[in-house]
């Protein structure tokens, strides 16, 4: 089954807990099996990470520090190519067991958002398919 959802972010590099919002999509129906998240935009990433405040802002710090925000041929187009660059690395999907109709995440683990280019509304498809047997 596949579902869509909206996250709006508010920064320009920020990370989004997503969690809740992709458990709540995963069917009744769906025991077991497993869950993708895909996020429909190249200048944000998807990645599974625990979601302590601390860390999330030092995942911002690590992407503000790899990738510079300017100086970039990409941006003499639209001026955001550190933006895609960030999203590069972190990739535009994740997949997750789900047991007992729930993300089966590790004790810490939470599926984040990445936004690279915000504030924007970003779309997320959240595909999940049934072990049969």
């Amino acid at each position: 089954m596949q579902r869509q959802c909206s996250i709006q972010t508010d920064e320009r590099l920020e990370t989004v807990d997503i969690t809740d919002t992709v458990n709540d999509l995963i069917p009744e129906d769906c025991a077991e099996g497993c869950c993708s998240v895909y996020v429909r935009h190249t200048t944000a990433g998807v990645v599974v990470q625990e979601s302590e405040p601390r860390l999330r802002s030092d995942i911002e710090t690590l992407l503000s520090g790899l990738v510079s925000d300017g100086g970039h041929a990409h941006d003499e187009l639209d001026g955001n190519a550190d933006s895609h660059l960030r999203a590069t690395l972190l990739g535009s999907d994740v997949t997750v067991p789900v047991t007992d109709g729930e993300l089966s995440l590790g004790t810490w683990g939470s599926i984040l958002l990445v936004e690279c280019d915000g504030p924007r509304t970003r779309k997320l498809t959240v595909t999940t398919l049934t072990a049969t047997g």
